[in-house]
């Protein structure tokens, strides 16, 4: 299918199928209380177009503020109608700051805003209290709608270049971005799609991500557009107060695919009964799309084990990458296999090599690919410092060259070059987007491992966030699944681990928070060799995360250093008083013999408490000596260390491992 713009595509399917209702919402997430066919979305879109082209709106930017459901169709489409240019946007809760809001109006420079006859009052309320906001223009588009003012359209003069949205970044520090998105980007990506997830006119879709995001936006609108197959929608907020009910709106209307956070796979799991799961029928689902953030392949195992007597095929679940950057879609896995898991070496990963195991133990980890690029498209592994092409068996940044990437960031040239122009070293090879995640790949599979601004670098070891956090999930029964944060501070010149977390709400009454924060450091110690410098354990639900419900790790670490997270218990290491420091490790080989039989032993322990806390930067009163020495945080490199010390003070010579054992 070849089309120039989307305006071409919605005509088209105006003009063959007219009466198809192509869209349904579901309100409270299970009746059926509005629908849209093509030539309805079309007759709306042109009322609101001919509005905005009485305001002079060609080439303007006009913020879209919907609350859940159909209506935002209308408004999209009515911007591209009248060429103008849609921004999808969340709407600001009651007392929640409107400063990303302001900040998005501000760098798009918008004069207007789409929205519903129910919100508008509140809009009004809200955007008198910032002056920048005030001066927009509110327009209501069930008004609009109703005095049916589409016979005044006029197709505007537009192509493929042409830009049709911006999608601002739900970044967590600095100013949001708008990411350019063309006709052609958007058109390009939808055949991609297509073509990837075999998808036809007798698929089914299921969703209930935000149309505010470019997922939610494509996932639940354009998709079923360009394939011309039907979507049931549910608002987020519904889906979150009660999880089945996706699975049910699945089984009931037969889906075929659906996409989710890789949260969501283990939120259905979690919050569902056996009772629950007996009357669900998941055997249409053809193709379950795990995206937006990292992929676990615990979550794969332990969905497909879960729902498998509803019907699930293991082989459905579809790991997939992609950014607004590109629309959406980079990567996806191939429907016809299931996903791909490797086993790699936990100790070369942390070095950026990969060495796939042929066994499963304590020194490998598990890794899901995120599937295969699109035929129109290219995938590299660069070393971000050389610009060079890594080997097979390195993990370097990920860089796309597709008729998808974006046109760059709205009115920020420098970033625009920063990011999305690009060119290998040797060869001169580009343009390349420059995505900012770190990955490999293997037999042409794109292996996702964290993004590069997020890497923790301790004592020159390279930690991925997502794994501890991953060890801090399973750790204790009183933490919530994916609602933790790791990342790193400065304390006196060295990195040091930190982790917030959040508590279960059953657990917050009688949280025994030492037990929970002594389980966490062993766990993190045991599995990562890392010492955790601070751990906060937070109320339910209140750890930053961005709208489309990634956890801000930049934001959690500000939080951190400004004291300003809902926190229910904590335990941070203190540092080494002076007088800690000064207190020297005097015992030698002479000074041991010469004590008595009886009194070697406990001189000896005392010894290594005063070596270790040195080595490690804590006071001693904060170590538990009950524990192995395997949980107390030493890497090789401090291991070393204290066989180093130990073997000069007390005149002898053993293996560094003897330390553990």
């Amino acid at each position: 299918m070849q089309f120039n713009t989307l305006i071409d595509l919605l005509q088209y399917r105006t003009l063959n199928k007219p009466e198809q209702k192509t869209f349904t919402f579901l309100q409270d997430g299970e009746t059926e209380t509005n629908s849209l066919t093509y030539q309805t979305l079309e007759k709306q879109a042109k009322a609101i177009a001919a509005n905005l082209q009485s305001l002079d709106a060609k080439g303007e930017r006009v913020l879209l503020l919907y609350p859940p459901g159909l209506e935002l169709m209308a408004g999209f489409f009515g911007c591209l109608y009248a060429g103008a240019i849609a921004i999808p946007a969340s709407i600001p809760r009651p007392n929640q700051p409107i400063s990303r809001l302001e900040a998005i109006a501000t760098d798009a420079q918008a004069k207007f805003v789409l929205t519903t006859t129910p919100l508008l009052g509140y809009l009004q309320g809200r955007f008198a209290e910032n002056s920048t906001l005030a001066k927009m223009q509110l327009l209501d588009s069930n008004n609009i709608i109703a005095q049916n003012m589409g016979v005044h359209w006029q197709e505007p003069t537009i192509n493929g270049d042409t830009l049709a949205f911006l999608q601002y970044t739900s970044g967590s520090t600095g100013k949001p971005k708008g990411v350019m998105l063309s006709h052609q980007n958007i058109l390009q990506n939808l055949a991609m799609g297509y073509e990837q997830s075999a998808t036809t006119a007798e698929s089914h879709t299921v969703t209930w991500l935000p149309f505010s995001h470019n997922t939610g936006l494509v996932v639940g609108m354009l998709q079923p557009l360009y394939g011309n197959f039907p979507v049931k929608i549910m608002s987020p907020l519904d889906f979150l107060q009660k999880p089945l009910r996706w699975l049910t709106a699945i089984s009931r209307y037969k889906a075929t695919q659906s996409l989710a956070p890789n949260f969501a796979y283990d939120l259905v799991c979690f919050q569902t009964t056996p009772e629950e799961r007996e009357m669900l029928d998941l055997s249409s689902w053809e193709l379950a799309v795990s995206g937006a953030e990292p992929v676990r392949a615990e979550t794969i195992d332990r969905f497909a084990s879960t729902f498998a007597p509803s019907g699930f095929r293991r082989q459905a679940f579809t790991p997939g990458y992609g950014m607004a950057e590109s629309v959406m879609g980079i990567s996806l896995g191939l429907t016809t296999e299931p996903p791909v898991i490797l086993n790699i070496d936990k100790s070369e990963f942390t070095k950026n090599q990969i060495r796939v195991a042929t066994d499963e133990s304590e020194s490998t980890q598990k890794i899901v690919s995120c599937g295969r690029a699109g035929s129109d498209e290219k995938i590299l592994i660069v070393n971000p410092e050389t610009l060079t092409e890594c080997s097979s068996n390195q993990v370097g940044e990920i860089w796309v060259s597709s008729p998808s990437v974006a046109q760059g960031y709205w009115n920020r040239p420098e970033a625009t070059v920063e990011t999305f122009q690009n060119y290998l070293r040797e060869t001169n090879e580009g343009p390349f987007l420059r995505t900012g995640d770190l990955g490999f790949l293997l037999n042409n599979e794109l292996f996702v491992t964290g993004r590069l601004k997020d890497l923790i670098i301790i004592r020159g070891s390279n930690h991925y966030p997502q794994d501890i956090e991953l060890t801090v999930d399973r750790s204790h029964q009183a933490l919530r699944p994916s609602c933790g944060a790791a990342f790193s501070v400065e304390v006196e010149s060295e990195e040091k681990l930190v982790i917030v977390q959040e508590v279960q709400e059953t657990y917050l009454e009688q949280l025994d928070v030492e037990q929970v924060v002594n389980t966490i450091r062993q766990a993190v110690s045991q599995q990562h060799q890392l010492q955790v410098y601070g751990i906060l354990l937070l109320k339910t639900g209140t750890i930053p995360k961005t709208s489309s419900n990634k956890i801000q790790r930049h934001a959690c670490k500000a939080g951190f250093l400004e004291g300003s997270l809902d926190v229910v218990g904590k335990s941070i290491y203190q540092e080494l008083d002076r007088q800690e420091k000064e207190k020297q490790a005097t015992l030698d080989r002479k000074t041991l013999l010469a004590t008595k039989p009886e009194k070697r032993q406990e001189l000896l322990i005392s010894h290594l408490q005063i070596l270790i806390s040195n080595i490690l930067q804590v006071n001693p009163s904060q170590l538990d000596w009950e524990q192995p020495l395997t949980n107390m945080g030493l890497d090789s490199l401090t291991t070393v260390e204290l066989s180093d010390i130990l073997q000069d003070s007390l005149g002898t010579s053993f293996k560094a491992t003897l330390i553990f054992e």
